[in-house]
């Protein structure tokens, strides 16, 4: 879940990191009256969850609280990479010495978080990398102890960093990092982070992201930042497809039947297994097959739950066959799987032996699930055919 910036600013300043003095507002004439309090020049910032806003004209210098409020009333109406503005943020516009680049991010491969420092800062770290890697600090640190300063002493240290901006660099970085752990952010980047004349250290742009599973332990925040519970915050809003198939999963507690992703493909796909189901994907794609959806099923879902995400999944236009596929999962039920999906064909009107190209799911009650299968005539196979194997099967049908 991503925050806009006017909340990753207002949680860095929580965590103790100094902030500009801006303000917030989805009102022109009161960026004037933010504008009037700075008293100076301000920077006017479309705040939408996109990059970019530079060059789509998001971002204006104003030198008078009147320009302010003209610029703010033409971000407000500025569409940017399809997203229209939440707002704008009015910011002093800082006269910085320096520009410096601090963050956190989540190390997948590490399974821990890594620092992320350089005192080249203003552009994207990613080129800094590549261009200038001697001024890139990297450091992995535990999420389970307690988080030292000295930590973040070494990875900016390591950039060519000492004296007082050192010094002054640590606790901010330190900050940083237990700022993370604390709110289950996948994404923690301060950029730039200004060094100002007097030789002090300012955030004026922040970017966040928490993990979305987290956000029940952090409804206090989330309700003080105004982020409401409906919210997805996901780069794009879900298509009426994917929301049917959040439907489907809520039916009831049983079971997973849903998690819909649309794709443009012609192939509809039932796949289960965590890790599996991306597999399972990942083995249609290299077939030459076109999914029409990525989804997931286990755990025992209801008939009627795996009937639904079937049946959906068949009203998607372009797609009249399915591959119902998992992994080896022991405590799924082919039998009850075998059902939902058969019954989901003969809901849409369809010939369940046509329509599944294959159904591969080893599992509990697999015999009674292959005698069903058996009776309607769909093409099955069991633990024996690998699953790469199995989505070749069914991207062979859509060619005949």
């Amino acid at each position: 879940m991503r925050f806009f910036e006017y909340e990753a600013r207002e949680i860095v300043r929580r965590a103790g990191i100094p902030v500009t003095d801006y303000g917030f507002t989805r009102d022109a004439q009161e960026a004037k009256t933010i504008a009037e309090r700075i008293a100076g020049p301000t920077v006017i910032k479309s705040q939408v969850l996109s990059g970019g806003r530079m060059k789509a004209g998001g971002v204006k210098f104003a030198d008078t609280p009147q320009e302010a409020e003209d610029y703010a009333r033409d971000i407000l109406q500025l569409e940017i990479n399809g997203h229209m503005p939440r707002g704008v943020l009015v910011d002093p516009k800082a006269e910085v010495a320096q520009e410096f680049y601090a963050g956190v991010v989540w190390d997948g491969t590490a399974k821990q978080p890594v620092i992320i420092f350089s005192p080249v800062g203003g552009i994207d770290i990613e080129q800094v990398a590549e261009e200038q890697p001697d001024k890139v600090g990297r450091r992995h640190f535990s999420n389970l102890l307690p988080f030292s300063d000295f930590e973040a002493k070494e990875v900016i240290a390591a950039t060519g960093v000492t004296g007082s901006d050192l010094n002054r660099l640590v606790p901010i970085v330190t900050r940083l990092a237990k700022l993370f752990v604390e709110n289950d952010l996948t994404l923690a980047e301060i950029n730039p982070l200004g060094k100002l004349a007097d030789g002090t250290f300012v955030a004026l742009d922040a970017h966040m992201d928490m993990e979305n599973e987290a956000r029940g332990r952090h409804k206090a925040l989330l309700k003080d930042l105004g982020v409401g519970d409906e919210e997805t915050r996901e780069a794009r809003e879900p298509t009426p497809f994917e929301l049917a198939g959040e439907a489907v999963d809520a039916q009831d507690h049983r079971g997973v039947a849903g998690n819909v992703t649309e794709f443009d493909g012609n192939l509809g796909l039932v796949i289960g297994a965590g890790g599996g189901s991306l597999t399972l994907f990942d083995a249609v794609r290299a077939h030459g097959g076109k999914p029409a959806n990525y989804c997931k099923i286990g755990g025992n879902p209801s008939v009627s739950k795996a009937c639904g995400l079937a049946k959906l999944v068949l009203q998607k236009p372009g797609v009249d066959k399915i591959a119902v596929m998992m992994s080896i999962v022991s405590n799924t039920r082919v039998d009850i799987v075998a059902r939902g999906v058969i019954k989901g064909c003969l809901e849409a009107g369809k010939d369940p032996a046509t329509t599944i190209a294959i159904f591969r799911i080893p599992g509990a009650w697999e015999d009674d699930g292959f005698k069903i299968l058996k009776k309607y005539g769909v093409d099955f196979c069991d633990r024996s055919v690998s699953m790469y194997d199995a989505a070749g099967r069914a991207v062979a049908k859509l060619r005949r």
